[in-house]
Parts: C-alpha cells; sequence; structure tokens
C-alpha cells in the first residue's frame, strides 16, 4: 500500500556480548524525520542445468539507509557516529571515529490512515552531511542526512535466522494492539510459535 508520510523516528544502542550478540536499549528518539529510503543488495547464485537455469537463490546481502532529518543533535551524533564532545560543548569529529551500530525504527503512514512500523535491527552510520547556502530572494532549508549500512544482526532468532528488518502494518488481521503501541518502547523481538520452531528443527 503507498504511504503518505514518515515520522517517529527513533534509535536504540546495541551492547554485544563476547559472541556478538546484540541486546538493544531504550528507544531514543532521534530527530524529526524527513526522509528514509532503504536500498537492499542481495546475493544470488543461479544453478544452470539441461541449458537452462534450474535453480535461483537470492539472500540478503546488505542494505544502505539514508534518512533525511531536521537535526541529528549533539547525543545523536555521537551515539551514531562515534564523535566526542570537549568540555566547552564542541561536537568534534576524528579520523579516528569509530561508528557504532544502532537499532533504527519508525513508522510509514498509509494512505487509508493506517501506519506501517519497521525496525532495522543493525545499521552503522557514517558522517551526516549538510548542504549550506546562502540566503538568495527566496527561502530554502538545508537539512542534514545520514547515510547507514544494514546488515543481519548476529543474534538468532526463534527459527535460528538473522533478522535484519521487522515491518508491521496497523489494522491487519492477527496484529495485536499490544505490539503496535509497544513497538517504541523496545526494539521488537521476533516471536514464534512453538510448533513452528519444532517444525524447522525437523
Amino acid at each position: 500500500m503507498a504511504t503518505i508520510g514518515l515520522d517517529k523516528l527513533y534509535y536504540a544502542k546495541i551492547t554485544e556480548d563476547e559472541h556478538g550478540n546484540e541486546t538493544y536499549g531504550t528507544p531514543i528518539q532521534l530527530a524529526k524525520a524527513i526522509e528514509a529510503d532503504i536500498a537492499v543488495e542481495l546475493m544470488e547464485a543461479i544453478l544452470y542445468a539441461d541449458d537452462g537455469a534450474d535453480t535461483t537463490i537470492k539472500e540478503f546481502k546488505s542494505g544502505t539507509l539514508t534518512l533525511g532529518i531536521d537535526d541529528i543533535g549533539v547525543q545523536s551524533a555521537q551515539d551514531l557516529t562515534g564523535s566526542t564532545l570537549d568540555k566547552n560543548g564542541v561536537l568534534i569529529s576524528t579520523g579516528e571515529d569509530e561508528p557504532k551500530p544502532v537499532a533504527i525504527g519508525f513508522r510509514a503512514k498509509a494512505a487509508n490512515g493506517n501506519y506501517r512500523y519497521f525496525w532495522l535491527y543493525r545499521v552503522i552510520f557514517g558522517i551526516p552531511s549538510t548542504t549550506l547556502k546562502t540566503r538568495g530572494d527566496s527561502i530554502e532549508f538545508s537539512t542534514p542526512s545520514i547515510e547507514g549500512t544494514i546488515t543481519r544482526r548476529n543474534k538468532l532468532d526463534g527459527l535460528n535466522k538473522h533478522p535484519w528488518k521487522a515491518e508491521v502494518t496497523e489494522g491487519v488481521s492477527g496484529v495485536s494492539n499490544e505490539v503496535i503501541s509497544g513497538w517504541f518502547t523496545t526494539v521488537y523481538e521476533p516471536s514464534y510459535e512453538t510448533e513452528e520452531i519444532e517444525e524447522e528443527e525437523e
């Protein structure tokens, strides 16, 4: 379904154990969202047999998330890019900064008035870009954008897979109000019926 809006942009810091498995912190509002663009890259393999394509496999490899926002803010800049605030309140970016992975959540309004909710489980951002220009005869806004690489998370879900995205649309049959109301309270964790897990293991 077509979407006509974007808001509720959140991030959650990630803590990793010795195996790299992620634990998510409490979601923090990042900024007012202007635009979110997700581009996905797939790994593809084709098996040819009898002079034709017999089997095709396509799997998620990585993705790129480009966010247009009103202002990144000092705390978010530190959490997302690894920059440092000095004693005078000046944000310092260095060549040695190491951005930390975060989870990113947001929602998009559909044409019917309901919202589609998203969590991207592991995103590493680069340095925000900003275009500045002098004021002319008309008012033109200049806003920052920030680009991150989306990867699957290290932590396995209940089906022993590595999720990279969670997505749900409110108002759809089977989607509970609790899932929607708590979407930005914690990073959504996949939940499966016991029977489905047993079938996967067989």
